[in-house]
C-alpha cells in the first residue's frame, strides 16, 4: 500500500482533513505545512519520515519496523 493510502485511511479513521492534519503540524513543528503541500508530497511519495512520524503521533498511530533476518550459506 502507497503512503498516500495508508494516510487517507489514517485520516478517515479520525474524522480529519489533510487541511486540518496541515494545520496541526504547522503547530506541532513550527514548519509551514499547507493541504496543498502535504497533498504534493503524499502524491509524489516524497514525505519524509520524520514528517509520517509526526503525522501518526497526530493521529495516534505507532510506526513498527519488522526486520526480516535472511541466513546464507544454510
Amino acid at each position: 500500500m502507497k503512503v498516500r493510502e495508508e494516510v487517507k485511511i489514517m485520516l478517515g479513521s479520525k474524522c480529519m482533513t489533510l487541511t486540518e492534519l496541515a494545520r496541526k503540524m504547522t503547530e506541532m513543528s513550527g514548519k509551514n505545512y499547507s493541504q496543498s503541500l502535504l497533498s504534493h508530497k503524499l502524491a509524489n511519495e516524497s514525505l519524509r519520515y520524520t514528517e509520517m512520524k509526526m503525522i501518526c503521533k497526530i493521529l495516534g498511530y505507532r510506526i513498527y519496523i519488522d526486520i526480516d533476518e535472511i541466513r546464507l550459506g544454510a
